[in-house]
């Protein structure tokens, strides 16, 4: 296969940016509600929040402060009229604690962020349209720390963001499987789940964890791992942010620093359908050392002459043995462009995040970043079963109408490979589910910022709808939706009524609430 071209690396990292990423994980928010306080409402007072500052290590950035507005931005910005009562940039779990206990006295609502990736923006503390009042942001990203000890555990803040946790990993030559995107942090994908582009190898980022550190809402900071508090660590494992309480560390299992090579696949739209019936049927049977990303994406502005279908995905076995592990695919279809590079873990990862050219101090889109936010709606479906011809026929029908969308960048559908060491966990061994699914399944629409959301939703939201009589009602909590209805059930299936169950544990007066 030939080497890719730096446009071809370009495409390829483009290609795998929405994977549990750039329009990703949700980050949670929790407010007080009835069962929580005292029926009496209560209002803080400039004094009240000049002594919760007071008590604080970290900033307390309140709406008159010159760096509000920037400090209150979201990755989406959709949500940027958001306007949070104030944002603490929590330094240690003490602030954390300091918040809650303030929160839980004067009946103010919570928002908590770590990446900033909420699909419904209940990060943002209090946008339009996201039926989140004003809020207190307690943001973690300053809790960013990546330690690595000599028996290959780490310890990672839970505001650290992807891009510098492979950079902090791989200096050690270590790794971890995540996600692709560079300013995902890592406390959401981790408590959802966490697919990745190592996924099939290293199992979901949620499984190769062994504690965390978590302020629950008693104020009290604990650290749940296998032997401590099991049911939390149970909990955490999957059953997403924002219930239990604030995460402000995580220590992982990592392992050694793979090579991995990446690819990058792409055919001609007339033969989709066989593409697609053709990967469903191909990629379960795979080496779990590869794993894979089928798009089918739209969009006038994109793709002006009509949509595209690409594979792109990693393989961590000898580079020389890539062909044969694709043959199965790519003799039933032979594609227009089929190109490949390898790189160390490190390099591999920055190329997925865009970032390849940069320092890692800049791949974020904060001050002096170099990348950019991008507007988008989106949600999810989890592929339990291929897609029959009708199905496919379905699928394909909802990518080719993005085009039609007025200004659309880019909409359609991605699925992402599961199987590998996330099918040999058991379904009920950690909150996620759906470990004998095929694939979970990005619904996106992506569209300039200031731009009225309302049809790249109802772009998004009507392929989920249009793809339900195929793959059920199915979704994955990362990926989340303010309009799925019965959320539990859709996102965590069997394992919703233990989870309802330790959320009543461990947050008995119901602090932490969200509308999902």
């Amino acid at each position: 296969m030939a080497e890719l071209t730096r446009r071809q690396a370009i495409l390829l990292a483009g290609a795998t940016l929405m994977l549990s990423g750039c329009t990703s994980p949700a980050t949670p928010t929790a407010s007080p509600t009835a069962a929580g306080t005292p029926t009496a409402v209560k209002t803080a007072t400039a004094a009240d929040w000049q002594a919760f500052a007071a008590q604080l290590k970290g900033a307390l950035v309140l709406p008159a402060d010159a760096d509000y507005a920037q400090l209150k931005l979201v990755e989406n910005p959709r949500f940027d009229d958001a306007q949070p009562l104030a944002i603490l940039e929590a330094s240690s779990a003490d602030d954390v604690a300091a918040a809650i206990t303030f929160a839980t006295a004067h009946a103010v609502p919570l928002a908590i962020r770590s990446g900033g990736h909420s699909y419904p923006g209940y990060s943002a503390g209090g946008a339009s349209g996201t039926d989140v009042p004003p809020s207190l942001v307690v943001d973690v990203r300053p809790l960013n720390q990546v330690t690595v000890a000599s028996d290959g555990t780490a310890t990672i803040g839970a505001g650290a963001a992807l891009a510098s946790v492979y950079a902090a990993l791989s200096a050690e030559g270590r790794a971890i499987g995540a996600g692709s995107c560079a300013t995902v942090g890592v406390a959401g994908l981790t408590l959802g789940g966490g697919v990745g582009v190592l996924t099939r190898t290293f199992g979901l980022t949620c499984d190769q964890v062994t504690a965390i550190e978590i302020v629950t809402a008693d104020g009290k900071v604990v650290t749940a791992s296998a032997t401590n508090e099991p049911e939390l660590f149970w909990a955490l494992r999957g059953g997403g942010g924002g219930h239990l309480g604030v995460v402000t560390s995580f220590t992982f299992q990592t392992q050694a620093a793979p090579t991995v090579t990446m690819f990058f696949l792409s055919w001609p739209f007339a033969q989709a359908a066989a593409v697609v019936e053709a990967w469903q049927s191909w990629m379960p049977q795979t080496d779990p050392g590869l794993w894979s990303t089928l798009k089918v994406l739209g969009g006038p502005v994109k793709h002006p002459t009509g949509p595209a279908i690409t594979m792109s995905g990693t393989w961590l076995g000898a580079p020389a043995q890539l062909a044969a592990q694709l043959a199965g695919l790519t003799n039933a279809v032979k594609p227009s462009t089929n190109t490949s590079s390898t790189h160390d873990y490190g390099q591999a990862m920055a190329i997925y995040a865009g970032c390849s050219n940069i320092a890692v101090a800049q791949c974020n889109t904060g001050p002096g970043g170099s990348l950019k936010r991008e507007s988008f709606g989106a949600t999810s479906h989890i592929a339990q079963a291929p897609l029959d011809a009708a199905g496919i026929q379905a699928l394909i029908g909802q990518a080719t109408a993005a085009g039609q969308v007025g200004g659309m960048i880019e909409g359609g559908v991605s699925i992402d490979a599961l199987g590998g060491q996330v099918a040999k966990v058991g379904a009920s061994d950690t909150a996620f589910p759906w470990r004998d699914a095929l694939a979970t399944v990005q619904y996106t629409a992506t569209f300039e910022n200031g731009a009225d959301p309302a049809p790249f939703d109802a772009y998004a939201r009507g392929f989920r709808q249009a793809m339900q009589p195929h793959w059920g009602d199915g979704a994955y909590v990362n990926y989340s939706d303010a309009s799925i209805t019965d959320p539990d059930t859709a996102y965590f299936g069997a394992n919703k009524e233990r989870l309802q169950a330790a959320r009543k544990k461990y947050d008995p007066a119901g602090l932490f609430t969200q509308q999902q």
